[in-house]
C-alpha cells in the first residue's frame, strides 16, 4: 500500500533522514520518499498508516494529512 504524509516540521536533510529512519524502525523494507518544499512524505509499506503517522509524531514532526492508495488505484483518508 502506498501512503501520502503531509508533514510539518521538516526543513533539512536531517529531518529527512530522522523520518525516514523513524519509519524504518516500523517496517525496514519501507520505501519512504520525502519532499522538503511541499512536506510530502510518500511511503511504500505494508504497515498501516496509523502505525507509521504514530512513528513520524514520535519523531517530532506533525502529520496534518494522509492519504492511502492500494496497488489498485483506489484511495481513502486518514485521520
Amino acid at each position: 500500500m502506498t501512503i501520502e504524509f503531509q508533514v510539518e516540521g521538516m526543513s533539512c536533510q536531517h529531518c529527512v533522514a530522522a523520518v525516514t529512519n523513524a519509519i524504518r524502525e516500523h517496517d525496514e523494507a519501507a520505501q519512504v520518499q520525502v519532499d522538503l518544499a511541499s512536506g510530502r512524505v510518500t511511503v511504500e509499506s505494508a504497515q498501516p498508516a496509523e502505525a507509521l503517522k504514530a512513528a513520524i509524531d514520535e519523531a517530532g514532526y506533525t502529520v496534518t494529512g494522509a492519504a492511502t492508495r492500494a496497488t489498485t488505484g483506489a484511495s481513502g483518508t486518514v485521520r
